[in-house]
């Protein structure tokens, strides 16, 4: 019986420890109303230097067109393998979307940076089109983007 119980409390402590080492976080992202095709995007985070720590999201099935998400792409993030990031479709003008995402607790309040880099086929590529530190004061507060975002939010689950 107390094998069990033991087995019980170490199960039940895992549980715990694993569910409170990530929180959930909602990306609100609007696009700007341009003319031309789908943009691909991709949100990741860097530290506070610049190094690439992990990708987030990528909007956009064509890996053939990453090379042109450029800063993320030099950051080695996508070195022609594969990424760790989810995919979806491209977004298109105008459109308003929201993912939600898992993100370790250990890189919120600690100096690392949200970055989204556009692109559109034909058209201008943004690097940084969006860059603001991950933080709980940055949460709920909208940003404007430097290209096709036209805003940008983030708020903890």
């Amino acid at each position: 019986m107390n094998r069990l119980i033991m087995l019980a409390f170490f199960v039940s402590s895992l549980i715990f420890a694993t569910s409170s080492q990530a929180r959930m976080i909602n990306f609100t992202t609007e696009m700007t109303n341009y003319s031309g095709d789908g943009a691909y995007l991709v949100l990741y985070l860097t530290d506070a230097n610049g190094r690439y720590e992990d990708t987030l999201w990528v909007a956009g099935e064509k890996s053939k067109y990453y090379k042109h998400l450029r800063g993320w792409a030099r950051s080695g993030a996508n070195n022609g393998s594969r990424y760790d990031g989810l995919t979806g479709a491209s977004r298109g003008n105008g459109e308003t979307f929201t993912i939600t995402v898992d993100v370790a607790d250990n890189l919120i309040d600690t100096g690392y940076l949200l970055r989204m880099d556009t692109a559109v086929e034909d058209m201008r590529e943004n690097r940084d089109d969006v860059v603001v530190p991950l933080s709980s004061e940055g949460a709920g507060k909208a940003v404007s983007g430097r290209g096709y975002v036209k805003s940008f939010t983030y708020t903890f689950n």
